[in-house]
């Protein structure tokens, strides 16, 4: 299983295309993807499905387009379902473009199977109510969105987020996971979960808040 990364759109958000030789998914396509339906033709791949950490407009830019051009289905969680009829979820504020209508089929936590591996659906609110994490153990991998970054975590100032709960998902159950596992979030660099543990100074063990 191949990660490829691309930040898209006016924040530079990171686009994840996640594929076996075959099948791919797309995570959170925060901008026009022609990059990677590039990528997915180029290949010779299938899309089979596209995930939402959350429906922030900064994640779903591109889903429009992918759904057109792939007929794939787009999975996120009911709890955010309220952000399609707001700007939250609409776009067009801060002099950024709106973003084009898309449905989505509601998903639960618990365990799937996404290009025949494991993958483990993390309920992780705080910076919206419906946040999502993408945990694949055999990857090592968890796609975390704006839940965690580098050293850092996600706002909690926008309607529906909460930094109670948001620390609280980050500890209870992004931290509970292996040590050894790659976080990929939705803006900037790689982190690694036994470091944010140990330094993160939001949540970590020498959290300040």
């Amino acid at each position: 299983m191949q990660i490829v990364t691309f930040p898209l759109g006016p924040l530079e958000t990171n686009c994840f295309l996640v594929h076996t030789a075959k099948e791919a998914i797309v995570i959170d396509p925060g901008g026009k993807p022609a990059r990677v339906v590039n990528h997915l033709k180029t290949h010779n791949l299938t899309l089979t499905h596209i995930l939402c950490t959350h429906l922030h407009f900064d994640h779903t830019f591109g889903i429009h387009d992918l759904v057109e051009t792939f007929k794939a289905p787009v999975y996120a969680s009911e709890a955010d379902r309220y952000m399609l009829d707001s700007e939250l979820g609409q776009g067009g504020i801060w002099g950024l473009p709106p973003v084009d209508p898309y449905d989505f089929q509601g998903i639960e936590p618990g365990e799937i199977r996404l290009l025949g591996a494991q993958c483990i659906v993390l309920s992780t609110p705080g910076h919206s109510p419906g946040g999502l994490s993408f945990y694949f153990p055999d990857q090592k991998a968890v796609f975390a969105g704006d839940t965690l970054f580098y050293r850092s975590i996600g706002r909690s100032d926008f309607p529906g987020g909460d930094q109670e709960t948001l620390i609280a998902s980050i500890r209870e159950r992004l931290f509970s996971l292996p040590e050894n596992t790659t976080v990929y979030a939705g803006h900037g660099q790689e982190a690694a979960i036994g470091d944010e543990r140990r330094n993160n100074p939001y949540a970590g063990d020498s959290r300040r808040v």
